[in-house]
């Protein structure tokens, strides 16, 4: 079921926008409220075995939403974010241009609706188990569990409402006439931005960050780590564990023996499958037509 778009969009003092999105759920049980309490998640490798936007783009293509080029484009974009992420961290320009392109043209509530049923088809059996029963701890405990993700907020608030959790914090695509421009509003939910949205969702709701607790897998989130008063590493990446062992956080692992390597490769390497993929598909129409 599709949602009009209710995205609400904070810029703080120094001019950092960011923006959030509440699911429509309401508990079944409501425990006491504890108001100035949350707890944040990352999504990818966290919540979710590989990435969000990899089995997206694999839901899309299933259902011949892309043509070969749609994939080539798609593909190569997401490789020239990734390198950029890693290795210009500090400036995400050119990241931020080539991020949501891919949606430009296409309606929010369409999004929405195909983010439902890929959800449900490729993304709901990749959830970890035991991820999900930490939010829900928090849930239990009267606290409110928000998402954050580099994904489209549409899309992160797609599986918040999924797993029962309380919304998203996300990357805010510009919208014009309910269709995507392509051009994002603000930054990039990647790296600081993550910590400098949780820091505005906080002073808008009355959050005590030293209250509140944050969960990821990347060294990249060392910023939303360090913002709350608990830092949880999951299935952490090197960097991170190391991190977490000199801090002294607690670390919390799901992965066993190859099932962890197996997991790993939508979100190390979604580019490349992609672009295999593609590779494949313009060799397969050159022997076709050579024939």
């Amino acid at each position: 079921m599709a949602r009009s778009r209710k995205v609400t969009v904070s810029t703080d003092a120094e001019g950092h926008t960011a923006g959030w999105a509440e699911t429509d759920l309401a508990p079944v049980t409501a425990p006491a409220p504890d108001p100035t309490a949350a707890a944040f998640f990352d999504v990818d490798n966290t919540m979710m075995q590989g990435a969000s936007i990899y089995w997206f783009a694999r839901g899309l293509a299933s259902r011949n939403y892309f043509t070969t080029a749609d994939l080539a484009r798609f593909a190569w974009q997401q490789l020239r974010f990734r390198l950029l992420a890693r290795e210009h961290a500090g400036d995400m320009s050119l990241a931020k241009e080539a991020a949501l392109a891919f949606v430009e043209g296409w309606r929010v509530d369409e999004v929405e609706r195909l983010a439902e049923e890929i959800f449900d088809e490729m993304m709901a059996p990749r959830i970890w188990a035991g991820t999900h029963q930490l939010a829900q701890r928090h849930l239990e405990a009267g606290q409110r569990v928000w998402l954050v993700s580099a994904a489209p907020v549409e899309i992160g608030r797609v599986i918040a409402a999924r797993l029962g959790l309380t919304g998203a914090i996300g990357t805010v695509a510009e919208v014009v006439d309910g269709a995507y421009t392509g051009r994002l509003v603000g930054d990039l939910m990647h790296g600081p931005a993550k910590a400098e949205a949780v820091t505005q969702l906080a002073a808008v709701e009355g959050l005590d960050l030293v209250r509140c607790a944050a969960y990821s897998d990347s060294a990249n989130d060392l910023p939303l780590l360090s913002s709350v008063g608990r830092a949880v590493a999951v299935n952490p990446d090197g960097a991170l564990l190391r991190q977490a062992r000199q801090h002294g956080w607690e670390v919390r692992d799901f992965r066993t023996g190859r099932r962890a390597v197996k997991i790993a490769v939508p979100s190390t390497a979604a580019a490349g499958l992609v672009a295999g993929a593609v590779t494949a598909g313009l060799a397969l129409q050159r022997r076709r037509r050579a024939g």
